[in-house]
Order: C-alpha cells, then sequence, then structure tokens
C-alpha cells in the first residue's frame, strides 16, 4: 500500500502520461501508460540495455524507427481463438501488423551493436504465407476480392449482370413516365431498386413503395416490372454474403492457428515500442543512462545537475519558470541526509526529484542529469511527502505523518529485529512501552555518544526513504526527540533516507555519527527569497528574526525575541553565515576560475584555427610557387630554343655566336634564383663591449676576452665576475659563438657493467583494477613519489578507458622517463612498466 502511496506522492503517473506521448502503437501508450516497476535489478538493467539500444540506433536512423502498420490486434486474436469470425478489417489489421513487425525486424537486423535487440526479435515470426493470403483474399477496403474464390467469383459476376438488367429496365421507365417521374435518377432503398415518383402520379408507374419524402411530394417505388428480378438480387447477394462468410472463416482459422506466435510477436513489438518511447523521452528530456553502483564497494552516488522531470515538461510545454537543477553526491557511507532550510526553498521538490529518478533508472529511463550518472538500484521507494489530514478519521497533521511512517516501517520489515509479530505501529510505540521496546530502540536513541560508525544489527534494505518535515505537527521537543530516535532507526535499516526539517538539533547527528550528512537550501537575504540551490555539508540558519526585522517589525521586538533564543543559537548562526560566506566567495573564484578556462580554451581555438590557416596559406604560396618556377623554367627553354634556331639558319658567324652567347647569358641572369642570405654569424665579445647577463638581469663590460673554456671577466658597477659564454647576450639580443675545441683522441673507456634486472615485488606493483580514473591518478602519484625504479601497474583490459588514462596520466608525470607494456608472462598489454627517474 505504501509503495501505491508514494507513487502517487511522486506523481508517477502524471510522468507515465507524459511519457506515453512518445510512443508510436496503441499498445506501447497503453503500456508507458501504466509503467510496470521492475521488482529485480537484473530486470532494470535488462530494460536499461534495451533503452540504449535503441537510443544508438535511432541517433544512426532517420528518421528513426518504424512501427508503420503495426496495430493493436489482440482482442481480434483472442476472438479468433474462440472460433469467432474476424472482420475483413480486423483481417487487414492483422496482415499489415506482420508486414510492419518484417520491417522492424529487417532494420535491427541490417545494423552491429545491438545484442540486446537482436536477441528480442532473433525468434520472431512474421508467416509471410499468412500476410499474403489475407491480402489475396481482403483488399485495401478490406473488402472479400472476387480472387479469393472461383464460387465467390462466380456470384458476383451473377451480381452484376441483374443490376445492369435492373438498371436498364428502371430506366426505360423513367424515359417513359418522364412526367410522372420526380428526378431523372434511380436510387435504392435498402437492397431494392426504386425511382422517385411524384405523389400525385403514383398509378402512373404501378409498383411497391418503399419510402415516402419528409414532404411527401415524392414516392420511391419499386416497379411491378423488376420485382421478381430484385427478389433474384437478393438471393444472390445472401450467397454472396455467405460465401465472404466461408472465406473470412478459412482465414481466421489460419490466423488462430499461429495465434501463440502472434500473441508473442504483439509482446515483442510492445517491447521494442516502450523501449524506443523510452528512448525518445530521455532524448528529448537531456537526461543520461545511468549505472547501479553497489555503496558497499566504496562507490558514490553522483547526481550532477539533476532536474525535476515533471517541472522540465512544466518548463517546455506549459511555459513554467526554468528549472533549478541539484547536485546530489553522497558518500558510500551516508546513511541518512538530513535538509533545512526555509519554506518553498526547495526541499521538497529535492526529495521527488531523487524519488523520481530512482524510479526511472529502475523503469529503464535515462535520468536528467549530467554525465556520469551513478546509483544504487532501490528495491522500494518509500516516501511520507505532504499533510495526511482527515476530518472523518479525526487525524491531525501529525496522525498522518505517523501513520505513514509506521507503513513505511512495516514495508522495510521492522518487525524482523524483535520478532515477526511486532507490528510497525507497535514498533513506532516502543519508546512508550516496557523494557523490550527500550531495549528494541536503545542503540538508536543515544544520540549523545562520540562519533562511531554504528554497524547496523540488520542487513541493509535496499530501499530509499524519502521523508518532508520529519517530526512536524506536534511539540518541538518530542517531535525533534521522535525525529532523531526514527532517523537512526532508518540509519539502520534503509540503504539511504532523505529528509527536510526545521529542527535544529537535527543538525548537530552529523557530528555525532557518520553515517549522517547536512544539507541546506540556499536563502538570499538581500531579496528575502530562496535561491533553490542545494548547499552540501553546511545545515541552513534560521533566518526567521531576519526576514521580520526586514519585514518592518518593531526592533525592540526582535531584539527581545534573540534574547529568547539565546547567545548560543546566535552564535551557531553566525558561524553558518561564515561559512556560507566563504562558500560564496570559493564559488565566485571557481566560477572566474572556470572563466579564464573557457577564455584560454576559445584562446587556444583561435590560435590552431590561424595556424592552421597559416599552414594553408604556406602550401598555397608554396605550389604557386612551384608552377612560376615551372613556367618560367619553359618560358627559359623557349628563348633557348629561339636562340639556337636562329643559330640553325644558315652559316653563323662569329657576331652571330657573340649575340647567342649574350643571349644565352642575359637569360640566365633573368632566371637565375636570388641567392639567398648569408646566415646571420653571432657575436663574439671583446674588451669594452657591453654585454647583457638575462640570469641576473644586468648589463656589464667586458674586461678579458673568452678563454679556451669559454670563460671570461666583466664588470658592473664596482663588480667583477667570471661568466660563461651562453650566460650572455648582446645588447641586441644575440647569443654568442661557442668556442670550438679541438677534441683530444679519445681514451678507451671499459664497456659499463650491465645494470642487475629488476625484480618484481609487491611493493613496486600497484592494483588499479576495477579504480575509476580519478582514483587511479591519486593511487599512481602516491606509489611513483614512493617509488625508486621500475613500478609494474595492473590495469586490465577491460573497455581500455582506464589503461588509456593510466598512459596519458604516466605521459605527463615529470618523474616518469618512459613506459612500457609488460612482458607476456607479467600480464601483456593489461600491465604496463613505469621507469621513474
Amino acid at each position: 500500500m505504501i509503495q501505491s502511496e508514494t507513487l502517487e506522492l511522486l506523481e508517477w503517473q502524471r510522468l507515465c502520461q507524459h511519457l506515453c506521448t512518445f510512443a508510436a502503437t496503441k499498445l506501447g501508450a497503453t503500456v508507458a501508460r501504466n509503467l510496470p516497476i521492475p521488482t529485480t535489478q537484473v530486470e532494470s538493467e535488462q530494460l536499461l540495455a534495451q533503452t540504449k539500444e535503441v537510443y544508438q540506433l535511432e541517433s544512426r536512423l532517420f528518421p528513426g524507427l518504424s512501427f508503420e502498420g503495426i496495430q493493436d490486434i489482440g482482442d481480434s486474436l483472442e476472438r479468433a481463438e474462440l472460433q469467432g469470425i474476424l472482420t475483413g478489417e480486423e483481417l487487414l489489421a492483422i496482415a499489415t501488423t506482420l508486414s510492419g513487425t518484417r520491417n522492424l525486424r529487417r532494420v535491427i537486423d541490417n545494423q552491429e551493436d545491438l545484442p540486446v535487440l537482436k536477441e528480442l526479435v532473433s525468434d520472431l515470426r512474421t508467416y509471410p504465407e499468412l500476410e499474403q493470403e489475407i491480402h489475396r483474399c481482403i483488399d485495401e477496403r478490406a473488402q472479400v476480392t472476387d480472387r479469393a474464390s472461383q464460387k465467390l467469383g462466380e456470384i458476383r459476376v451473377e451480381l452484376r449482370r441483374l443490376r445492369s438488367q435492373i438498371t436498364q429496365k428502371l430506366q426505360n421507365i423513367i424515359q417513359a413516365k418522364s412526367g410522372a417521374v420526380q428526378e431523372q435518377l434511380i436510387t435504392q432503398r435498402g437492397d431494392r431498386y426504386v425511382i422517385p415518383v411524384k405523389a400525385p402520379q403514383k398509378d402512373a408507374i404501378p409498383g411497391i413503395v418503399h419510402d415516402t419524402s419528409m414532404s411527401g411530394a415524392t414516392l420511391y417505388i419499386e416497379p411491378h416490372s423488376i420485382v421478381s428480378m430484385g427478389n433474384q438480387l437478393r438471393q444472390t447477394i445472401r450467397r454472396e454474403q455467405a460465401e465472404e462468410e466461408v472465406i473470412r472463416r478459412i482465414l481466421t482459422e489460419q490466423v488462430a492457428a499461429v495465434t501463440p506466435d502472434l500473441e508473442r510477436l504483439l509482446a515483442i513489438v510492445t517491447t521494442i515500442d516502450l523501449a524506443t518511447t523510452k528512448s525518445r523521452y530521455s532524448f528529448w528530456l537531456g537526461a543520461n543512462p545511468p549505472r547501479f553502483i553497489d555503496r558497499q564497494q566504496t562507490e558514490m552516488i553522483t547526481l550532477r545537475q539533476l532536474r525535476h522531470p515533471l517541472l522540465v515538461w512544466q518548463q517546455q510545454h506549459e511555459q513554467g519558470s526554468s528549472v533549478v537543477p541539484v547536485d546530489l553526491l553522497i558518500s558510500p557511507n551516508i546513511k541518512v541526509v538530513t535538509i533545512t532550510g526555509p519554506n518553498t526553498g526547495g526541499k521538497t521538490v529535492t526529495l521527488k526529484t531523487l524519488g523520481l529518478a530512482a524510479l526511472m533508472a529502475k523503469v529503464g529511463l535515462f535520468v536528467p542529469a549530467r554525465e556520469p550518472v551513478e546509483m544504487p538500484w532501490f528495491e522500494q521507494v518509500l516516501a511520507d511527502i505532504g499533510d495526511e489530514q482527515s476530518l472523518q478519521q479525526s487525524l491531525s497533521t501529525f496522525s498522518g505523518h505517523i501513520r505513514r511512517i509506521s507503513r513505511i516501517l512495516e514495508a522495510l520489515g521492522t518487525g524482523e529485529a524483535g520478532g515477526r509479530g511486532q507490528g510497525a505501529g507497535e514498533a513506532g510505540e516502543a519508546g512508550e512501552a516496557g523494557e523490550e521496546g527500550r531495549e528494541e530502540l536503545s542503540p538508536i536513541t543515544n544520540h549523545q555518544s562520540p562519533i562511531t560508525s554504528h554497524p547496523s544489527p540488520i542487513t541493509h534494505h535496499q530501499s530509499l526513504v524519502l521523508l518532508d518535515e520529519v517530526g512536524a505537527g506536534t511539540d518541538p521537543v518530542e517531535g525533534s526527540a521522535l525525529a532523531i530516535a526514527l532517523l537512526k532507526y532508518l540509519a539502520n535499516h534503509a540503504q539511504l533516507t532523505i529528509a527536510t526539517t526545521h529542527f535544529g538539533e537535527l543538525k548537530a547527528l552529523k557530528y555525532e555519527d557518520e553515517r549522517f550528512e547536512n544539507a541546506s537550501v540556499e536563502f538570499d537575504e538581500t531579496t528575502l527569497s530562496p535561491t533553490y540551490r542545494l548547499l552540501w555539508g553546511i545545515p541552513g540558519r534560521s533566518n526567521a528574526l531576519t526576514i521580520a526585522l526586514r519585514l518592518g517589525l518593531k526592533p525592540e521586538v526582535v531584539a527581545e525575541a534573540k534574547t529568547q533564543v539565546g547567545e548560543a543559537t546566535d552564535e551557531v548562526n553566525q558561524v553558518i553565515a561564515g561559512l556560507e560566506q566563504q562558500r560564496r566567495r570559493q564559488e565566485t573564484k571557481a566560477a572566474e576560475a572556470q572563466e579564464l578556462l573557457r577564455q584560454a580554451e576559445r584562446l587556444y581555438q583561435e590560435v590552431s584555427q590561424k595556424a592552421a590557416s597559416l599552414e594553408e596559406r604556406e602550401q598555397s604560396l608554396r605550389a604557386s610557387q612551384e608552377i612560376a618556377v615551372q613556367n618560367a623554367i619553359a618560358q627559359a627553354k623557349g628563348e633557348i630554343a629561339q636562340v639556337i634556331r636562329r643559330l640553325q639558319q644558315g652559316t653563323p658567324s662569329a657576331q652571330d655566336a657573340q649575340q647567342a652567347t649574350n643571349s644565352l647569358t642575359q637569360i640566365a641572369q633573368k632566371y637565375e634564383p636570388a641567392t639567398p642570405p648569408k646566415a646571420k654569424i653571432g657575436f663574439i665579445p671583446k674588451v669594452g663591449d657591453r654585454i647583457r647577463i638575462p640570469k641576473i638581469g644586468q648589463t656589464a663590460e667586458v674586461i678579458t676576452p673568452p678563454d679556451t673554456d669559454g670563460e671570461f671577466t666583466v664588470r658592473f658597477g664596482i663588480m667583477k665576475m667570471t661568466v660563461q659564454l651562453a650566460d650572455v647576450e648582446s645588447l641586441d639580443g644575440q647569443k654568442p659563438e661557442p668556442i670550438v675545441k679541438a677534441k683530444p683522441a679519445p681514451a678507451p673507456v671499459p664497456p659499463p657493467a650491465p645494470p642487475a634486472p629488476a625484480i618484481r615485488t609487491s611493493k613496486n606493483t600497484v592494483d588499479l583494477r576495477g579504480k575509476r580514473v580519478a582514483d587511479a591518478e591519486y593511487i599512481l602519484d602516491k606509489a611513483i613519489s614512493e617509488a625508486d625504479g621500475q613500478i609494474w601497474i595492473i590495469h586490465g583490459y577491460g573497455t581500455g578507458k582506464l589503461k588509456q588514462g593510466v598512459h596519458a596520466y604516466l605521459q605527463q608525470h615529470s618523474r616518469v622517463s618512459h613506459y612500457e607494456p609488460a612482458e607476456r608472462a607479467d600480464g601483456g598489454a593489461g600491465v604496463t612498466i613505469a621507469y621513474v627517474k
């Protein structure tokens, strides 16, 4: 019962209503509107895999998967099994469903990397022979065709002959008795052919009156001369209907023979449509696929920029206000989170958003949060949100909360602690019962003890509990005590509890029990309004007196109220205010750093684009220069050829030869490439030269010339010092020429002894398997700082992301000279050896 109440409180049905609008078939919309919630994590992961594959498939296809022709044929299959006769429309719907399903399977089979969907359609039977038989017997108007049977074809030939005879006979009567006919037309009443006759002249055309106009001025008469033909036509129509029924019965029997396969086909198509519906809704929502984590394996709940899906819908379709996302990063040791803050600050919305996110992940929907989305699979989502008041049952707000919380504890199986016979209500009242009740609650009521891990006496249920205004509606002292006891009890029995409260005592639980965490909704004192942002690690402080003073309440009244509150409370509020200011400063600095990072990335992109543009221009210039050189060579060859032809014409004289020589010289000078400038030679410091020493930022005068080792003496001010050539430069930035010394003949050096081979031990081996890249970097940094020589890093194979992250980290580390894969005996590509300087 409490689970159905939770779905109602979280407005799950409203989300399903939004979801069903993305369905392609009527069956898919029906299932999406009443979406079942899985009871096992395996089933949830299967549904999530289906959604992922459809999402991947639709990203490749345009306009996506098509369910054209597929209809809800469930009622028709049931009628066929009960030996009923299907109509032409029902048979045609079965044929189009078979065709649409075959096309759907073909699209899936033609794609790769879709193991879940391919397995789903692997044993799908679409019976093309049944589809062809239906289309042979039933046309597009759902009528039985003439070709369905020879007998039916003969009957319809007879019908056309009879209708032709009747209409010809009536046409002759209309022409002969045109004065008595109201209109020159032939019509029907029922299955009888009649002509409209003026009422005063009904005796002119004797026959049977089948109908009269509203005014009585026109009678619709079947002349006696065609009555016998009309009777014959009616009998033939009956024969036609009987034969059509026989054909539809045969087709129905064929459908009934394969009904189990068709029902399975319908279920598979509905499953694919439901996965497509979830994929399209997730895409519209801008959601990302969740990964189910195991908090016992020290994995953290990570939900960044989490948005309420119903508020997103309201913003998009109903012009609602913008949705403020929340960040939920909950450590694995945290069992209870208490959220404090002002009313209308977003505390309840945070509860509902997390509850809907857990349910969406369970049914295979993506979660509207930024990647990565990591959260546990919750067996149950249980909530107490809002008031449960009833005048008929005389229930107050407090009573309504207690009744619902009792049902939550009952759903968690609270009777296991003190025996099966104790109900949820009795467990809730154990504080006022005898010694047995106090004994049972003793571990969770002693909230004055120091911080401990509080090991659970009972295995935690995989449940998420959401409590709104826990302990409210009664005396603050008793309500606070009850809230503390309840939250400590839930810390022992539920995987995660999120509770909102106004009680200041609950803020101290974090400092007494490490399983508790504080959070608060931010409040802007300047505008006296909440910002709807969730702040972690800082409890909300009371703003009632500040708000009252700014709203015009007399200062002396507020001052008196502050004395009643006490100095301790005021100091706590000041400490919290200081923490909030410090947090805002850090957020401002983080935002500025992020903006600087964005600017740097933008500048980097601009520089990269300019560099690419310059490179393109250089290539273009080089290509144009090559073309110009080729053209010049071709032109020079042409001019030389002209000179040679002139020499070949007639007998060349010495003068002609001299002219040819001059012409060739001019051509050579014209096309000779420009002499490249000589490389600039660096300067050599001389006595009296002024030089610059960049290391100390001084200019000095050279006193002695450089010796063979490149050393010389300089003076700046009253100081003299000896410097190296490599440490100075000229005043215009030139580096000095190095002094080249004659190398003496090298003395024979004995070969160095080979280094001792490194031995792999547990101390120089780091196992990173199963770790995330961020955690692996921290472990690697520590191992490298302690290492002396090689270290063996085990990262395994897997998807390769961890290996890539490890190699990227080693590449930029200053102490790592190089790295390489290990030998096959040491793990091969699954192990990397890093050499530490």
